[in-house]
């Protein structure tokens, strides 16, 4: 695998000429005539068939632009498709730009080098799906990098996005959490229940979950199985035997993994994400046998993951998944990471910790009633989210006005605000 220089921001020139040229030479034996999917398909084959060497060096142009991430302190890239406008893109602390120091790059170049990333395998599953998931790794001489890549179609045409996972595990006592929250996420304190971290997509769910998977890695005697589409961060075994479980790859679904996980004696059961009803009822079937589950959901707030959860299911499953989630739930923290003033990111939570007051409003369906009893419960490790956006406004970490724009009730925020 070819290593690009780190000492300069510039891309390596060579390697972007060669790409280049084989790009050329590629693009001149694509029919015009073959168009949509027939073309992906045509282009797939063809870079299939090329010598190693000239898929390396497609490669390496790839590689120099996700190289170039951290450098630029980016955590995201995009490029490809309709829509990418011949441009690569960068999402730097949470802004996403074009580069304007990279060259244009014409659809069918992005189609190729994409193409150039995946396996056979891969690629009928993109073709068939019209979407495909996967992990990516580069070495850096004795520096690994790995992405979590998304690559779709945009107007028949092959776009992609690949997120920077972190090498290093943020230490779980930097999220500053409540003891009352440690001891709820740790083995050592709490054998059994459901841990769920929420937020939108960039949020730093992973972030948050990683941590506290490494934190029991480190302190309790167990064994962990982290089930994920894809992996992102790959845990190194301490105390715990850390088993990584892909979607696609060794395992074929959420739901799959989670119940093969029972037949492997585990201590802790991660679902990377509760994303349909099978998952979501799967999770609390497996939380109700007496294990710890860990999962991620997209939403916003405490009370607004309730409601998914719930939502999710058939009406004729919903008043028992409202009574098995009440019981098995142990907290919800949904968190938002906000622009701060320093022009980076800093993240605010909403802490949902299911006490008997919250656990009877949710099996009475009054979820109405739940924002109160969190913003009245912050000497037991509770939150609300505008709390919370307060306490970083009060330290200086973040603007009045962004505390206000990711607030989830702005009336309320300008309420506590004035308190």
């Amino acid at each position: 695998m070819q290593v690009v220089p780190t000492a300069s921001l510039m891309i390596d020139a060579e390697i972007v000429e060669n790409a280049k040229t084989i790009l050329s030479q590629v693009i001149t034996q694509i029919p015009q005539s073959t168009q949509g999917l027939e073309r992906q398909i045509f282009i797939g084959d063809f870079v299939e068939k090329l010598p190693l060497e000239n898929r390396q060096m497609l490669k390496s142009f790839v590689e120099c632009l996700l190289l170039r991430m951290s450098l630029i302190n980016a955590s995201d890239i995009d490029f490809g498709g309709f829509g990418g406008h011949q441009k690569v893109w960068y999402r730097i602390f949470g802004a996403k730009k074009p580069d304007p120091t990279m060259d244009p790059l014409s659809i069918d170049e992005t189609n190729i080098l994409i193409q150039s990333l995946i396996s056979s395998r891969q690629r009928q599953y993109l073709y068939e799906m019209k979407n495909l998931d996967f992990s990516y790794m580069i070495m850096d001489g004795d520096k690994m990098h790995r992405f979590r890549a998304d690559a779709y179609m945009d107007l028949d045409q092959l776009a992609l996005n690949m997120r920077a996972i972190n090498a290093t595990v943020r230490p779980y006592k930097t999220l500053e959490l409540h003891p009352n929250v440690t001891k709820i996420v740790s083995l050592a304190h709490t054998k059994e229940g459901l841990i769920l971290i929420t937020g939108i997509t960039g949020s730093g769910k992973s972030t948050t979950l990683d941590a506290m998977i490494d934190l029991n890695n480190h302190t309790v005697d167990g064994h962990i199985v982290v089930v994920a589409s894809p992996i992102e961060y790959v845990h190194k075994s301490d105390r715990c035997i850390v088993r990584h479980r892909e979607v696609g790859r060794d395992v074929l679904s959420f739901k799959d993994g989670a119940i093969q996980a029972l037949r492997q004696d585990p201590d802790i059961i991660m679902i990377g994400e509760m994303r349909d009803p099978e998952t979501i009822m799967t999770g609390l079937e497996i939380t109700d046998s007496g294990h710890k589950v860990f999962s991620t959901l997209h939403t916003a707030s405490a009370v607004e993951s309730i409601d998914r959860i719930i939502g999710e299911v058939p009406h004729v499953e919903q008043d028992r998944v409202r009574m098995r989630f009440a019981d098995v739930c142990k907290i919800v923290l949904s968190q938002k990471l906000i622009p701060s003033l320093d022009g980076k990111r800093v993240a605010a939570r909403e802490i949902m910790i299911m006490n008997p007051s919250v656990r009877a409003a949710i099996k009475n369906g009054n979820t109405g009633e739940i924002y109160q009893m969190i913003q009245e419960s912050s000497e037991i490790g509770m939150q609300t989210m505008e709390q919370d956006l307060k306490r970083l406004y009060q330290q200086k970490k973040i603007s009045l006005e962004s505390a206000m724009n990711y607030a989830n009730n702005k009336k309320r925020m300008q309420q506590i605000i004035n308190t």
